[in-house]
């Protein structure tokens, strides 16, 4: 049987050539590998290893990896991943090296979408990050990247243009709920480069917003996936608030893609944005994927704009890592939406 993922994993290969070379024969300690991020990942760096005899090999750092015995045993059962147990702010160090080290841990979407509580999310973006740099210190790894948030950036302000990195905002300390993601996730970036040049590693630290595709979880907070999933199985569409904040949505393959050439390339301690810069409303996205299944939309709240602590625009500007690293966003949002509905069509067929 083909891999469902076959096409856009072979995009990642020819994309990230050179990217691929640099691991070669490397092992890589991995946070946050049983996520959307580190599925992806996985999926991409056994491909590898299959089309390309790359050799890595790779230890995830994971609280339970259940989920991927259960739906992606592929990923779990295969000799080139092995599974380390263990919270990401206290985890035994293993004796080994690594070359590079991968940090995408941070609170579990379900505990996010159950009201985890500030100090909770807050310590383990921080004081797991702290962990995790003085195991690469410790571990002799040449490279280390930290996917930080968008959300790091505050609330945004009424007007409509992209968030750049020079970009001065911060969370509203005022309200811990909303802001304690945020403000750990500045605090580790901070970590990260104070360790980067204690300890001589390179640092690569990036942004992320929001994203759409096979793997994004249809059940929590994600708009994205809760619109693919009542679509699929035929069901309107239901937006929460009035459809009007701005997001925008980039496809996994461009995001591997993207940090392999930031663990590869980015300059040692330089922030760069990785999302898309299609602009779209909720309401529109939700259209979108409406029009493509043959269902309707619910706009829940028509005159309530928002009804979380999200941002009314959530968008970053991406001209930066355009320019210093080449990169561009090959599938548009429309594209995006295809496959991801075929993906979830094969997987929850009606």
């Amino acid at each position: 049987m083909a891999h469902p993922l076959a096409d856009d994993l072979d995009e990642i290969l020819r994309r990230a050539a050179d990217q691929w070379e640099e691991l070669r024969g490397q092992s890589i300690f991995v946070t946050g590998g049983t996520g959307f991020f580190g599925k992806w990942l996985l999926e991409s760096v056994l491909w590898a290893n299959h089309r390309l005899a790359l050799g890595v090999r790779v230890v995830v750092l994971t609280r339970d990896k259940s989920h991927l015995l259960k739906h992606l045993p592929h990923l779990a059962e295969t000799e080139a991943v092995r599974f380390l147990q263990g919270d990401i702010r206290t985890f035994p160090f293993p004796e080994e090296k690594f070359s590079h080290v991968i940090h995408m841990a941070t609170t579990s979407a379900e505990a996010t979408f159950s009201g985890e509580k500030p100090l909770e999310k807050f310590t383990t973006s921080c004081l797991g990050t702290q962990r995790v740099l003085e195991f690469a210190a410790r571990c002799g790894a040449q490279k280390f990247l930290l996917t930080s948030s968008g959300n790091a950036y505050g609330p945004t302000t009424g007007e409509t243009t992209a968030i750049t990195e020079d970009n001065p905002g911060a969370p509203d300390l005022d309200n811990p709920v909303s802001s304690a993601l945020g403000e750990g996730k500045r605090a580790a970036e901070l970590l990260t480069r104070i360790y980067a040049n204690d300890y001589g590693f390179e640092a690569k630290i990036c942004r992320c917003f929001s994203f759409i595709g096979p793997y994004l979880q249809t059940d929590l907070h994600y708009a994205a996936g809760n619109f693919i999933r009542d679509a699929v199985a035929g069901r309107p569409i239901r937006v929460r608030g009035d459809g009007t904040p701005l997001r925008s949505f980039l496809y996994p393959s461009d995001l591997m893609v993207w940090l392999l050439n930031l663990l590869a390339r980015a300059p040692s301690g330089r922030l760069y944005n990785v999302g898309s810069d299609e602009i779209v409303s909720i309401g529109e996205l939700a259209r979108k994927i409406a029009a493509r299944t043959g269902t309707s939309v619910i706009i829940e709240n028509q005159n309530r704009p928002l009804e979380t602590s999200s941002p009314n625009i959530y968008v970053p500007s991406i001209s930066r890592i355009k320019r210093e690293l080449g990169l561009t966003v090959e599938v548009d949002l429309d594209t995006a939406i295809d496959r991801s509905i075929a993906f979830y069509k094969s997987v929850y067929p009606n």
